[in-house]
């Protein structure tokens, strides 16, 4: 399996699909394959390792979605209520309707922050708010490196008085929930988003290398992002939703959303303890029933059409608490069964969890609209192929 592995990555690094690759697969909790090739900085010749930091981008949102279930598990959130009982700014939401603004029909509620299914667009120009949307990251990017930036309480705030694209739980849209879900869990605990998710989290799962800033001793091992720019890969530094490039300080936007850096060692601890049931190496990190919970999905069937159309590589999916949900393998264009789950991120960042063999397959790539998906879906045949 490795040679499989690693010739797949190697041509597809060779071939400037990415800078390079971090492959980690797992069965029942114990490695069966670790491969890297490439690099995570080629100007100074510096490989892509296994402990390799990487921004993981909407890889945080399952994170953040079990932070919420925690909450939820301790009679704190309530997954049915408003969110305006949390976040007062939501309380008279509009939405556009034939060029008029109207009030919604219904509020937002946590589950369809969960879900996707709030109104709550990502910037677009298509609707009109999307283009809010716009207006706010722009307002948050533009001050990422003053001494006035952006909090994740303005950034809820901000978007509280925007549009929604349609009424709460009417359609399935992609954009800035798990955003909001950071705020609200902000807002209930009282403390920030990285300080609960330290302490509830990656302390106890010893996810020592995981946080929404890389301290300076660490910065070394941070891979750098790459796009194929006239002709070869080029460092690209941006600060794509509001997440400084430079991760050097922690910010004052903890993005719930994509605002996480991790390795993969790291992120198996996370996908071990899902696949667990909330049980980590003997300690109960999250309650069993809200784990089953997170990974059930639940999604309409116009809501799902909604997700296939975005994603033309989910069809035999649903989707529910940030992350996909395998409904019928028959229908999926890679390798799975039902019940796996899983998310990625915007940079080539992927998890899948697979109940029904035990394994986990996690990727790390830093590479601006490559076409990863593709070679996750063959690195992910293969394990299914040669490990179940």
């Amino acid at each position: 399996m490795y040679d499989k592995i690693y010739n797949a990555i190697k041509k597809a690094v060779d071939s400037g699909v990415a800078s390079g690759v971090n492959f980690l697969a797992l069965k029942n909790g114990r490695e069966i394959i670790s491969c890297q090739y490439g690099y995570r900085d080629i100007e100074n010749q510096k490989p892509m390792t296994r402990n390799t930091i990487l921004r993981m981008y909407s890889s945080s949102k399952p994170v953040t979605a079990a932070a919420a279930m925690l909450l939820v598990s301790r009679g704190i959130v309530d997954i049915g209520e408003d969110i305006s009982a949390y976040l007062p700014e939501f309380k008279n939401m509009h939405v556009k309707k034939n060029g008029r603004r109207v009030p919604v029909q219904r509020p937002i509620t946590v589950k369809n922050l969960l879900n996707m299914t709030s109104g709550l667009p990502y910037p677009d120009e298509n609707t009109a708010g999307g283009r809010q949307c716009s207006t706010v990251f722009w307002n948050l990017d533009n001050r990422l490196y003053t001494d006035k930036p952006m909090t994740t309480k303005e950034f809820s705030e901000l978007i509280a008085e925007n549009d929604l694209c349609f009424d709460p739980g009417e359609h399935f849209m992609y954009g800035v929930s798990a955003d909001i879900l950071g705020a609200l869990i902000e807002r209930t605990t009282d403390m920030k988003l990285g300080e609960f998710m330290q302490k509830e989290l990656f302390e106890p799962l010893e996810m020592n290398d995981t946080g929404f800033y890389v301290p300076a001793e660490k910065a070394d091992r941070t891979a750098k992002v790459y796009d194929f720019i006239d002709g070869h890969l080029s460092e690209v530094k941006t600060n794509h939703l509001g997440i400084k490039y430079t991760l050097d300080i922690p910010p004052a936007f903890e993005s719930g959303g994509a605002g996480i850096c991790s390795t993969l060692d790291d992120y198996s601890k996370f996908a071990e303890m899902l696949l667990g049931n909330g049980n980590f190496r003997g300690r109960q990190i999250i309650p069993e029933k809200a784990v089953k919970y997170m990974i059930s999905g639940g999604l309409t069937d116009i809501q799902k059409a909604d997700l296939q159309a975005g994603w033309g590589d989910l069809y035999g999916y649903t989707y529910g608490n940030m992350l996909r949900v395998c409904e019928d393998e028959s229908k999926a264009v890679v390798l799975s069964a039902k019940g796996e789950y899983g998310w990625n991120g915007w940079l080539g960042t992927y998890f899948s969890n697979e109940p029904a063999y035990g394994i986990t397959v996690l990727m790390g790539v830093q590479r601006i609209g490559g076409d990863t998906g593709v070679l996750v879906r063959k690195l992910k045949n293969i394990v299914m192929c040669e490990a179940t």
